[in-house]
């Protein structure tokens, strides 16, 4: 029911700055959480952050606070991540999720998922 397209993801040195774009489609957007994550190769999938259906509440990880931004405008359907002072571990490939049921980290409770994009940070 949702159809989730991601864009901004690309090459960047550390220290740099990536905007990533989520756009979703279908009319019950505004109601599902959404959340984005990541995977690097050989390791498992984390949560970066997460926003209400609402936007009025997020969380972060750990290892990503006071770095990354989760937003969303529920007219344009769209989430976004602003990634700040971007480090070399935060090569990964990130994915938009979007859930109907819960604003949580846990990505079993996401039932549709981007295509993700690719962030790669050079030292």
């Amino acid at each position: 029911q949702v159809q989730l397209v991601e864009s901004g993801g690309g090459l960047v040195q550390a220290g740099g700055s990536l905007r990533l774009s989520c756009a979703a489609s279908g009319r019950t957007f505004s109601s599902y959480a959404m959340g984005w994550f990541r995977q690097a190769p050989g390791k498992e999938r984390e949560s970066v952050a997460a926003i209400t259906s609402s936007g009025g509440s997020t969380i972060y990880a750990d290892s990503v606070k006071g770095r990354f931004t989760i937003s969303r405008d529920n007219v344009k359907n769209t989430v976004y991540l602003q990634m700040n002072r971007l480090k070399p571990e935060d090569t990964a490939v990130y994915s938009c999720a979007a859930s109907s049921t819960a604003f949580t980290a846990r990505s079993v409770a996401y039932e549709y998922w981007g295509q993700g994009t690719q962030v790669t940070v050079s030292s």
